[in-house]
């Protein structure tokens, strides 16, 4: 049977609010960190352009059936066609274009480090600290029951299967902590916080963003989107009101 536990006011004191204060102040200080060592980066025009003409692509997806057949048709093979689409990728380009234009600029390849690095080290350090003066300390209780399942989430560095799930151990606060902070960071320091910032920079610096699969999936939606004009369905529906309205 588990058992449930008296928590003494000191652990909150000085294992709950120390932690919980520590996290926070070291992701707004990461951001900051994070801010001071970002190097501006020239866009590159092909990317933009790129990126322009998918956006485009799928304005057309979506408003497809408010224009014509004809101009839609037109429109599908301006985009599309196998000669010079603005969504054809030719066969001869390589696909290894993604790797290269990483290695054509090195800054690409500074920023993420300085990103990564400004990542690890306050985590290991943090992690190393409360390893060091927290470990086995039972930190806090959820208001809730949980399953078993959650044990290992909850209750990592305390080794008693008869604690009850509810109880959380100071290095398991530690992780919910650096997962589960994000939405504050963007109340305290808005969207642009450091780790959407990162992510940002993975997805369009060249890290995770691959124009040319963009490009061809985007081919695809448009080749395969079956039009059907709206037009004739209003002038139906508003007879009818108007037919309505008279009678």
């Amino acid at each position: 049977m588990a058992e449930d536990l008296v928590l003494d006011t000191p652990i909150r004191d000085w294992v709950l609010i120390p932690l919980s204060v520590v996290m926070v102040l070291i992701g707004v200080l990461r951001y900051f960190v994070s801010k001071l060592m970002r190097s501006f980066q020239v866009p590159d025009p092909k990317i933009v352009k790129e990126g322009q003409v998918v956006v485009r692509a799928r304005n057309l997806r979506a408003g497809a059936n408010f224009i014509p057949p004809k101009s839609f048709r037109s429109r599908r093979f301006y985009f599309s066609n196998e000669e010079n689409g603005l969504l054809h990728v030719p066969k001869g380009q390589s696909q290894n274009a993604q790797a290269a234009q990483m290695f054509s600029d090195p800054n690409m390849a500074t920023d993420m480090m300085k990103k990564n690095l400004s990542m690890i080290i306050p985590q290991t350090l943090t992690f190393a600290w409360v390893n060091f003066f927290f470990s086995g300390f039972v930190a806090a209780k959820i208001p809730f029951p949980l399953t078993q399942r959650f044990r290992s989430m909850l209750q990592n560095g305390i080794d008693l299967s008869t604690v009850n799930v509810s109880y959380v151990s100071s290095r398991s606060w530690y992780f919910l902590n650096l997962f589960g902070l994000r939405g504050l960071f963007s109340l305290i320091l808005g969207e642009e916080n450091a780790v959407d910032d990162t992510q940002r920079m993975m997805q369009m610096g060249g890290f995770g963003f691959d124009p040319t699969k963009n490009l061809s999936a985007e081919k695809d939606s448009i080749d395969i989107i079956q039009h059907e004009w709206a037009l004739p369905k209003f002038e139906q529906r508003a007879e009818a009101v108007l037919r309505k309205l008279v009678h």
